[in-house]
């Protein structure tokens, strides 16, 4: 089959033409341990050009590659490139190039149509040299380990080598590139491709259009909306791999590995929202599987931050929490009890672990200075972000892993648990709004210090904690403060800008790149807390600006389809946009992008082992209509939604029934049981919300009337007067800032 005869349908409308100017990046996994990365007409850039081509289980296999037809190099940077969610297409005047990898497979196809001379392949990359060829097939070796390479023409041309250049017939088609560990490994991918390219290819693109029609299901009144969407979907999906059992990759050209603490900041947006239940289930067992069970170690009952070939390292905090916190969203989106049972001691041992090593007398999680998400260190191990010994997030976490193991404790008929646990996080949660909050300051403190003093840096972390403390202006203030001081139109700093340690700019002659990292470096992961906050405060239309402007940058910079894991603060002399820095693909930007349109945006919030559905839509009014698919437990909710002269709503209900509460701001809520194959129908005006369900046949079963709660009504006009006119934080002028002084 060409590839012309694949079928696409939706795929093909996501093509993404990439000027010159542009010359982006493109990147593919195999879904298994394999990416494949280049940009579109010059592979040029400063901290990935070292990443091009193939790469395996953080092997570099071959650094991409040059074509020749006749004596003529074909200049990639005179082409005109397509990229596709599953190949990339180039023009070379009338040439044809297509560049394909197959899933599970370390296997690429460079076609090459309609060329009227021999064409030519180099491969690049120090070490990759000629071994020999056999069965019209060459053998090379790879830049590093034990990988051995084989190039096969398409059609089985003959080929010979010509100073350094692989030569095949006019009508070879192009080449089939492949890896293994053997030169036989190899030599079999390559006939496996002989033998079924066109099943390969299909297999691919059908892995692809049923994720997109059954996981990850949307349309809108605003065509360039779904199409951000389905990128940000699909190149998601990318990093969710089998290079160790079902994992995550963490973000790509550096991070192909897994990571505990950006696999569990990533799995609800990279898995659960999109029913990939099956695949959450394997990642936490994985991850159980290695948990330190060494009751005379400090780090008893932690889960590895770096889970990789050859290394399991413990020294994190944050990744045990949010571990066991997963562990809960898990059940709560799949219902899958069992596991409950299965890892339970894993919850015990994770909770006990932090009483008997690392929990203080008022219920702190104390950590050291490197141990949380903001770690980087200078060349003397002296971290550039000084967090110790009890950070603001790790408190949040301590405290939602209590309330975790309270849950399953309760599930389990454990009492004794359950009551120790929530003792300690009340206690917790006591001290917490005493010691982090001091009225001077319009916003958490960062952290407590070894003598116990609040220091009250202004960083995005007080935005995971405000479970902490029940005081709803102070909520509201601190989110205008964040916002106005951290949050840019391009994401979240990690630093404010009157800050002495401040850095706005990631790569620069100023300063050593890490003391960047975490002291000024914008992370797009941040957006989805920042987000969240303002969609809980009813601000809605001011995060979907935020919102919008990602989608906007996955289609237009950087990465194809995909968000980057870091941005300078600041644009460069002349810009209107800040430089996109750090892994080009990252997984937790991409996942809380999608985890926040699915549980705020949307407002779809499960929790099957209680049998009950949050409905909370808080959709923005540029938004004119929707529909789209939600899976949770075994079943599935279609929805739509359409803004007319009023608010419709309306939920079907496949194969699942609950507990359904509707939270339509700011009117009362309205709770109701819905069983398997109903349609809740949602209407709303300005002074009544009426919720109607009908059975399976469309008869209307129950009506319900809702009027504005007086309590909400009053509670968002106090939200909204915090918040006014609120906006994005500003560049200010770095003239005598200590950062360019030095």
């Amino acid at each position: 089959m060409n590839s012309d005869q694949v079928h696409t349908s939706i795929l093909d409308e996501m093509k993404t033409f990439v000027s010159q100017e542009a010359n982006r990046s493109i990147s593919f996994t195999n879904k298994e341990a394999a990416f494949y990365f280049t940009q579109s007409h010059h592979t040029d850039h400063v901290e990935h050009a070292f990443f091009e081509g193939l790469n395996i289980a953080k092997n570099r296999i071959f650094g991409g590659y040059t074509l020749f037809v006749g004596e003529q190099q074909l200049d990639n940077r005179q082409s005109k490139v397509w990229a596709y969610p599953y190949k990339m297409v180039r023009k070379h005047a009338d040439l044809t190039e297509e560049l394909w990898l197959v899933d599970y497979h370390n296997l690429l196809e460079i076609s090459l149509a309609d060329a009227k001379e021999a064409i030519g392949i180099v491969l690049r990359g120090d070490n990759v040299s000629y071994i020999n060829q056999q069965d019209h097939i060459a053998f090379f070796s790879a830049i590093e380990g034990d990988w051995v390479i084989a190039v096969s023409a398409i059609n089985l041309s003959p080929l010979h080598m010509d100073n350094e250049v692989l030569i095949a017939d006019a009508n070879a088609g192009g080449y089939y590139i492949a890896a293994g560990m053997t030169s036989e490994e190899a030599a079999s991918l390559i006939r496996k491709a002989r033998q079924g390219i066109s099943t390969l290819k299909d297999e691919r693109v059908k892995r692809m259009e049923d994720f997109l029609h059954h996981n990850a299901h949307l349309t809108s009144s605003d065509d360039t909306f779904t199409l951000a969407m389905n990128w940000l979907n699909i190149t998601m999906d990318q990093l969710v791999t089998r290079q160790q059992g079902d994992g995550i990759y963490a973000g790509l050209p550096w991070f192909n590995e897994y990571w505990g603490r950006d696999q569990f900041i990533a799995l609800p947006g990279a898995v659960l929202v999109t029913g990939q239940f099956e695949t959450a289930r394997n990642i936490l067992l994985s991850f159980a599987e290695f948990q330190n069970t060494d009751e005379d170690s400090k780090y008893f009952g932690r889960i590895p931050n770096i889970l990789s070939p050859g290394k399991v390292d413990y020294h994190t905090t944050d990744g045990t929490p949010r571990f066991i916190i997963q562990l809960q969203d898990y059940v709560k989106y799949s219902g899958d009890t069992a596991i409950i049972k299965e890892l339970y001691h894993n919850v015990q041992y994770s909770i006990e672990g932090s009483i008997k090593y690392w929990v203080d007398d008022k219920g702190y999680l104390r950590h050291a200075d490197n141990e949380t998400w903001m770690d980087a260190r200078d060349g003397n191990l002296e971290s550039y972000s000084p967090r110790d010994t009890r950070a603001n997030d790790i408190q949040a976490l301590w405290y939602n892993q209590l309330l975790a193991g309270v849950y399953f404790a309760e599930y389990m008929n454990d009492k004794v648990n359950a009551d120790k646990w929530k003792r300690i996080a009340e206690t917790l949660k006591h001290h917490f709004e005493v010691d982090f909050i001091d009225q001077a300051h319009p916003y958490l403190a960062d952290r407590l210090d070894a003598e116990d003093k609040p220091e009250f840096s202004l960083r995005p972390n007080q935005l995971f904690a405000f479970e902490m403390f029940d005081d709803n202006d102070f909520k509201a203030r601190a989110i205008r403060t964040a916002w106005e001081e951290l949050v840019y139109p391009w994401g979240v700093a990690s630093l404010d800008r009157h800050h002495p340690l401040f850095r706005p700019f990631h790569l620069t002659s100023h300063y050593p790149k890490d003391e960047a990292y975490h002291n000024g470096a914008v992370w797009i992961w941040l957006n989805g807390i920042a987000m969240q906050r303002m969609i809980e405060a009813g601000q809605e239309e001011t995060a979907y600006q935020l919102f919008k402007n990602m989608n906007w940058q996955a289609l237009n910079l950087g990465v194809i389809g995909g968000l980057s894991e870091n941005m300078d603060a600041y644009p460069a002399e002349g810009e209107s946009w800040a430089k996109l820095t750090g892994a080009y693909l990252q997984a937790w930007s991409n996942a809380e992008q999608l985890r926040v349109w699915y549980q705020y945006f949307l407002g779809i919030r499960p929790d099957l082992i209680n049998n009950t559905l949050t409905i909370a839509p808080r959709i923005p009014q540029e938004l004119e209509s929707l529909a789209y698919d939600v899976n949770i437990g075994n079943g599935r909710i279609e929805a739509t939604y359409n803004c007319g002269p009023e608010i419709t709503y309306s939920y079907t209900f496949k194969n699942v029934g609950l507990e359904v509460m509707i939270d339509v701001s700011p009117f009362e809520t309205v709770s109701l049981e819905v069983k398997p194959n109903m349609e809740l129908v949602v209407r709303q005006d300005d002074h009544i919300l009426a919720v109607t369900l009908y059975d399976e046949n469309r008869q209307m079963l129950k009506e319900i009337q809702s009027g504005l709660s007086e309590s909400r009504v009053m509670h968002n006009k106090r939200n909204n007067e915090l918040l006014k006119d609120v906006e994005f934080a500003k560049p200010l002028s770095l003239d005598n800032h200590p950062c360019i002084k030095r």
